[in-house]
């Protein structure tokens, strides 16, 4: 494998996909090989740093309607994989498999279609299934994130067990000279502030916390999105607007994992939530919701810390409260939480990606 194309909605967007794609894009720019990461819309730099050999495209330097223009996507991008002789193509999302599928037709390309979402969820559009559906039929192969969402994908198509892989995402940060600690008293979370992240439920699980712990213990949220104002709201009907930090987007997040002392994932749903891995190096124990797909192989259940049934809240709360109480536990969840990172190390996941490809 000489040329791989990583083909992405926008790599200038700051989300887990774009994090991720970059991450694995580097690791194959270091090792000689060329790499592209061709955008389908987009002008602005990549919001992570990419390696010097990179090189960046984008089909359309506005927003366009990818539907009403779906056969001039087709044939861009046709044209682009020729023109660079593109050996192996990574489709980053399945729903764009719609595009690349027909695009891909007669040529001899190692087509990829890489899942970053589980498979019960089409984020309301049914270009999604189709897009699925597409990769099933025609991809080279299919990488998923979990064992679960591979489940997911053969119970709907039994005949690609043969081509379905699974390559769960690297962890960030190695090596890192942390130790946590109950005495920072802060509980952290961070993503995106949507519905599907469940930042509610875990405003109305702190409002349980509060009434137990002393007032030096703190929320603090990172991250922006179209629910802030309702979720500080939320906060205020709460009585813990006091108690509760909204600290926005911020693109270093270092600082607010190195002043936490355990971390929370609240999501509806999620495909292969990178914030658990993130939230490991730093040795955090961590309460997450048992959603579809990822904190259930991330995520040791009373080892480093605790999985509890979606939507519980009550139980989500005692959780936080269960690793507060007790000095011995938590010591014992942050040297798993550190052990259970290495697990995810780059060098290994890089290794499961040059396996596949060359499988």
């Amino acid at each position: 494998m000489k040329s791989i194309c990583f083909l992405i909605g926008n790599i200038s967007h700051s989300g887990g996909t774009e994090r991720v794609t970059t991450i694995i894009a580097n690791e194959f720019a270091k090792k000689n090989k060329q790499v592209h990461i061709l955008s389908l819309s987009g002008v602005g730099n990549p919001f992570f740093e990419q390696h010097e050999n990179i090189i960046n495209s984008s089909l359309f330097t506005t927003n366009v309607s990818m539907r009403r223009h779906l056969l001039v996507v087709i044939a861009k991008i046709r044209k682009y994989l020729i023109e660079h002789q593109i050996e192996t193509l990574v489709v980053v999302d399945s729903i764009s498999c719609v595009f690349t599928v027909p695009a891909c037709l007669g040529l001899k390309i190692n087509h990829i279609c890489w899942e970053h979402f589980n498979f019960k969820v089409n984020l309301g559009t049914r270009f999604r299934d189709l897009g699925r559906w597409m990769a099933g039929k025609w991809c080279t192969k299919i990488v998923t994130l979990t064992e679960r969402d591979k489940s997911f994908w053969i119970e709907k198509y039994p005949k690609i067990n043969n081509k379905i892989f699974v390559i769960a995402n690297p962890s960030l940060f190695e090596n890192l000279d942390h130790q946590p600690t109950l005495e920072s008293r802060t509980v952290l979370a961070v993503g995106r502030l949507d519905y599907i992240k469940g930042f509610d439920l875990l405003l109305e699980a702190w409002a349980l916390v509060c009434k137990e712990v002393d007032e030096r213990w703190i929320l603090n949220i990172v991250g922006g999105g179209q629910e802030d104002a309702n979720l500080k709201q939320l906060a205020q009907n709460l009585a813990i607007e006091t108690r509760v930090i909204f600290s926005g987007q911020q693109k270093d997040v270092d600082s607010f994992y190195k002043k936490a002392s355990i971390y929370c994932l609240t999501s509806r749903n999620e495909g292969f939530p990178m914030v658990l891995l993130e939230a490991q190096s730093y040795g955090l124990p961590v309460v997450a919701f048992d959603c579809d797909t990822g904190p259930a192989e991330i995520l040791l259940n009373d080892e480093n810390g605790y999985l509890c049934k979606q939507g519980q809240v009550s139980n989500f709360s005692s959780a936080i409260l269960k690793i507060i109480s007790s000095e011995d536990r938590y010591q014992n969840f942050v040297k798993s939480a550190f052990r259970n990172s290495k697990r995810f190390k780059i060098e290994t996941i890089t290794k499961r990606w040059q396996d596949m490809l060359s499988d």
